[in-house]
C-alpha cells in the first residue's frame, strides 16, 4: 500500500488497519509452517547442546529470510504489471527464459530489486538468529526435566497446526480467508504473497479437484448447452475454400486502444473486412492466448497449460488442421520461442518451421523482447518473396512483441509512451498489409489480426471491469466476400472453429471452439484472469472471483443468467484437463 501509495490514496487510515487485521490469518499460518522446523531442532537441543543443530538452524533460517524477501519484493514489483497477488504464474516464466521474464522492466529495476530483497534478507536472518538461535550453554539438566521438557516442546509444536490451518474448521487455511472488502485491491494488499505463491504451487497439479462448483451431472448437463462442434448452419463470408491464411498475433492490444489515435492503419483496415465487435481476449499471458488462439482451447485462471507439453501434445489445433488439408506451416516470432514452453507446443501443433530470436543478426536483436516487430515483418516478406507461389495453400503466423512493457521502440511519433508503442505496432502490420496487396498474392489470402490476450490500454484498468477484456478481431484479404461487422459474442478459443467453418474442415474435436458465424451454435464469450472467471453474452456480462466466492460484476437484461453456466463451464475445463 505504500508503494502503491497512489493507488490506495482513497484509502482512510482505518482501512490500513483492516486490511493488516484481515491479513493476520495468513501470516500466522504462513508462521505456523515455517516454525514447525524450528521447534523440532528445539526439541533436539533439549538432548544435545551440538553445533551441527546450530549450523542446520543458521542454514534454514537464511533460506527462510531470502524466500521471504523474495515473494514480498516480487509482490510488489509485479503487483503494478498484473494487478493480483502473487502465484505461481512468475516461477514458470523465469524457469522458461530469465531473460524474457525481466524483459518488461529495466536493468537498473532489476538491479536495485534484487539489492533490495538480498539487503531485507539479511535484516529477516539477523533478526530470526537474534530471536530464535542464540543459546546459551548452561547444563542440559536433569533426565525428568529433559523428558518433561520435550513433551511440552511436542505439544507446542502440535499446536502450531491450529494457525497452520487457521483453527479447528472443517476448511483449511486459503487466500479467500483474508478477503473482507468490495475493494480488491484491498483484499491483495491484506494477501501474504508467501502464502499465495505456496498454495498455487501445491495445487498446481490436482486437476480433477480444482474448481468442483457443482454435481458433476448438473455440470454436464448445463455444459451440453454451450457446445456445438459442426458448422452446418455456417455463414460463408469467404469466397476461396483454400486461401492462404495469415494470423497476426498482437501484443497486447484492446478494443480500448482502437478509440485512439495510435492504430490509423488497423482502424482503416477493420472497415476492409470483417470485424467482429463483441470479440473478447480469454486471458491476460501470450502462452494463454497462443495456445486458445490456434487450438480452441480456454484459458485457465491459475495455471497455463503451455507447461505440461504431455497434455499439449494431445490437443488439436488450427495447424494440424491445415497440415493435414495440405498447408505448408511456418511460425514467426521476434523473441525466444523456448519462453513458457512456447517452441515445445508449437513443434507439437505441426509447426516444424520456427524463426526466432537466434535465426536473427546480432544487431537486429534490439529489444528487450528480441527482434522489433518491423524485422520481424520484413523476415516474413522476404521469404514470401523467395517462395514460389505454388497451388499449395499455406499458414503463416506472426507474433509481435513490440507493444510490451516496457515499450521501447524504435519509431517515435506519439508523446505518450504506450501509445506510442502501439503506433509502432500498428505502423508494421500497415506496411505488411500493403507488401500482401503488392505483392500479387493478395486476392488468395486470409489475413486474420487479433491479440494475444487483453490489452495493456488504458493503463491501470481493473480487473473486474467488462472492457478490460474486450479486444478487437479483424479478417482480411481478397479472400474476403465483401466488408462487414459481425456483432455476435466470442473469445479467442471460437477463431478456430470459426476458421475451419470456413474452410469446411471438420471440427468436432476442438470441443470448447464455437463457429461464430454458425446460427445453431451458442454465442458467448468467456474469459479467466488469477482466479477469476468472466462470460460475457448480449443479455449478461459476469465477472466472478473464485477466491473471495463472490460476483464481481454483474450487468445486462439478464443478471446473473450467467453464474451456474460459468461454473459448470469452468469445472468441466477442469475435467477436460486431468484427462489429457
Amino acid at each position: 500500500m505504500l508503494a502503491y501509495y497512489k493507488r490506495f490514496s482513497d484509502v482512510g487510515v482505518i482501512e490500513w488497519f483492516r486490511v493488516m487485521f484481515h491479513g493476520l490469518p495468513l501470516d500466522l499460518s504462513m508462521s505456523g509452517y515455517l516454525s514447525a522446523f524450528p521447534g523440532l531442532l528445539l526439541i533436539a537441543a533439549i538432548w544435545t547442546r551440538s553445533n551441527a543443530l546450530k549450523w542446520i538452524g543458521h542454514v534454514y533460517m537464511g533460506i527462510v529470510a531470502f524466500f521471504i524477501s523474495l515473494t514480498f519484493c516480487l509482490n510488489i514489483a509485479l503487483y503494478e504489471y498484473w494487478g493480483f497477488p502473487l502465484d505461481s504464474t512468475p516461477l514458470f516464466y523465469f524457469f522458461s527464459s530469465p531473460s524474457d521474464a525481466v524483459a518488461s522492466v529495466s536493468m537498473v529495476t532489476v538491479i536495485l530489486g534484487v539489492l533490495l530483497a538480498l539487503a531485507i534478507a539479511v535484516g529477516i536472518f539477523y533478526a530470526l538468529r537474534w530471536t530464535f538461535l542464540e543459546r546459551d550453554k548452561k547444563p542440559l539438566g536433569s533426565g525428568a526435566y529433559r523428558v518433561k521438557s520435550t513433551v511440552l516442546m511436542t505439544v507446542l509444536v502440535g499446536l502450531l497446526f491450529l494457525p497452520i490451518r487457521g483453527g479447528i474448521t472443517v476448511s483449511a487455511m486459503n487466500t479467500g480467508e483474508v478477503y473482507f472488502s468490495t475493494d480488491m485491491k484491498l483484499n491483495h494488499a491484506a494477501v501474504n504473497p508467501f502464502f499465495s505463491i505456496m498454495e498455487s504451487l501445491s495445487h498446481q497439479e490436482d486437476f480433477a479437484e480444482q474448481y468442483r462448483f457443482m454435481d458433476g451431472k448438473k455440470a454436464d448437463k448445463l455444459f451440453a448447452k454451450m457446445i456445438y462442434t459442426k458448422s452446418d448452419s455456417t455463414k460463408a463470408v469467404i469466397n476461396n475454400d483454400r486461401p492462404d491464411v495469415y494470423i497476426v498475433i498482437m501484443e497486447s492490444f484492446s478494443e480500448a486502444v482502437m478509440k485512439t489515435n495510435a492504430l490509423p492503419n488497423i482502424n482503416k483496415l477493420k472497415n476492409e473486412g470483417i470485424y467482429f465487435t463483441n470479440f473478447y481476449a480469454n486471458s491476460f499471458r501470450t502462452d494463454r492466448g497462443t495456445l486458445a488462439i490456434l487450438s480452441g482451447y480456454p484459458a485457465q485462471p491459475t495455471m497455463s497449460l503451455m507447461k505440461y507439453p504431455k497434455k499439449t501434445n494431445n490437443l488439436p489445433s488450427i495447424s494440424k488442421k491445415l497440415s493435414k488439408a495440405g498447408y505448408g506451416l511456418k511460425y514467426y516470432y521476434g523473441g525466444d520461442a523456448d519462453f513458457t514452453n512456447m517452441r515445445s507446443y508449437l513443434t507439437s501443433m505441426g509447426f516444424a518451421d520456427i524463426v526466432a530470436d537466434v535465426d536473427f543478426p546480432i544487431n537486429e536483436r534490439l529489444g528487450k523482447w528480441g527482434v522489433p516487430d518491423h524485422l520481424v515483418f520484413n523476415r516474413l516478406e522476404k521469404d514470401l518473396k523467395a517462395e514460389k507461389q505454388t497451388k499449395q495453400p499455406m499458414m503463416r503466423v506472426l507474433q509481435t512483441s513490440s507493444s510490451h512493457e516496457p515499450f521501447d521502440v524504435p519509431y517515435h511519433k506519439l508523446g505518450n509512451k504506450v501509445l506510442n508503442a502501439f503506433a509502432y505496432a500498428d505502423h508494421s502490420v500497415g506496411n505488411f498489409i500493403s507488401f500482401l496487396k503488392k505483392s500479387g498474392r493478395w486476392k488468395k489470402s486470409l489475413v486474420i489480426l487479433v491479440p494475444d490476450h487483453l490489452g495493456c490500454y488504458p493503463e491501470g484498468i481493473s480487473n473486474f471491469v467488462i472492457k478490460r477484456y474486450q479486444i478487437p478481431m479483424i479478417w482480411l484479404g481478397g479472400a474476403i466476400d465483401s466488408p462487414q461487422k459481425i456483432n455476435v459474442y466470442g473469445s479467442q478459443q471460437d477463431i478456430a472453429a470459426t476458421l475451419l467453418g470456413q474452410l469446411k474442415l471438420d471440427h468436432s474435436d476442438i470441443k470448447f471452439s464455437k463457429d461464430m458465424l454458425d446460427a445453431k451454435a451458442p454465442h458467448f464469450a468467456f474469459f479467466t484472469v488469477p482466479d477469476a472467471w468472466g462470460m460475457a453474452t448480449a443479455d449478461n456480462r459476469i465477472i466472478y472471483d473464485n477466491t473471495s466466492n463472490k460476483i464481481m460484476l454483474n450487468e445486462g437484461k439478464r443478471k446473473s443468467l450467467l453464474l451456474n453456466s460459468g461454473k459448470a463451464y469452468l469445472q468441466k475445463l477442469y475435467d477436460d484437463i486431468s484427462k489429457r
